[in-house]
């Protein structure tokens, strides 16, 4: 099981994954996470600069930043990938945030098929204000897709590489449960915890929502389903999953 890190700045914990995002956060006591979406996203510029005026004017510090949900035009080539994150990472650097490769944030990043956005942009995010008497823990989790962790090209790493037949699929998505099962149990959570399941895909997993996702729990608050493929080109299916306190749109 991952270790957990403490942000102290940000008064959450982390899951440690690569330079770009986390694999997870959770508030630490005393705090829980709040979500924000935005009712339509915006560039990346325009996004960060809500972020921090938002932050500001709730007293909180721009160090309270934990998890952003970004839309980008068209799934990114490796190269692609790299030279994003790099520019993307700046701005947590600014505030506090990222340093020496150590990137606490936690990221969800996908392409839209229909009313794609012209630039990268971000849907929503996610932010630790003080607790307010809720019992409920929180987290939110880093979108996770269908290839294992480790250097290399993707296409070396993808489960069951441009195979989307039946099965195919079902082992991308058994794949990805038992990930989001792995980062979930790492800050102490379960299925039981979750407030919102979100699939992200735009093959037909129909056959997979009541064998393999329902029959493990994963969807006691429903499963949202956003026909989008991930960030990167070559991988199918991505998840994520988050039990956010409370949600307002901006």
């Amino acid at each position: 099981m991952s270790k957990t890190v403490v942000f102290g700045p940000g008064n959450y914990r982390y899951i440690p994954a690569v330079f770009q995002y986390s694999s997870g956060v959770a508030a630490e006591d005393g705090y829980e996470i709040e979500r924000a979406r935005f009712a339509k996203p915006l560039p990346m510029a325009e996004a960060f600069a809500a972020v921090e005026a938002h932050l500001e004017s709730i007293g909180r510090p721009t160090t309270a930043f934990a998890q952003c949900e970004l839309r980008s035009p068209e799934p990114f080539t490796d190269q692609g990938f790299l030279e994003f994150n790099k520019h993307y990472v700046g701005t947590l650097e600014r505030w506090g945030i990222y340093r020496d490769g150590v990137n606490p944030v936690a990221r969800t990043n996908v392409c839209p098929i229909y009313d794609k956005p012209p630039v990268p942009s971000m849907f929503a995010f996610s932010y630790t204000v003080p607790a307010q008497g809720s019992k409920r823990r929180s987290f939110t989790l880093a979108g996770g897709g269908d290839a294992a962790d480790g250097p290399g090209p993707f296409a070396e790493r993808i489960v069951r590489y441009n195979d989307t037949s039946p099965e195919g699929l079902r082992e991308k998505v058994r794949f990805v449960i038992a990930e989001m099962e792995s980062r979930l149990e790492a800050l102490g959570f379960g299925w039981q915890d979750a407030v919102t399941t979100q699939a992200y895909t735009v093959q037909n997993i129909g056959h997979l929502v009541g064998e393999e996702l329902a029959s493990r729990g994963t969807m006691s608050g429903g499963l949202v389903w956003y026909y989008v493929r991930p960030p990167v080109v070559g991988l199918e299916y991505e998840m994520d999953v988050r039990g956010a306190v409370r949600e307002l749109l901006l």
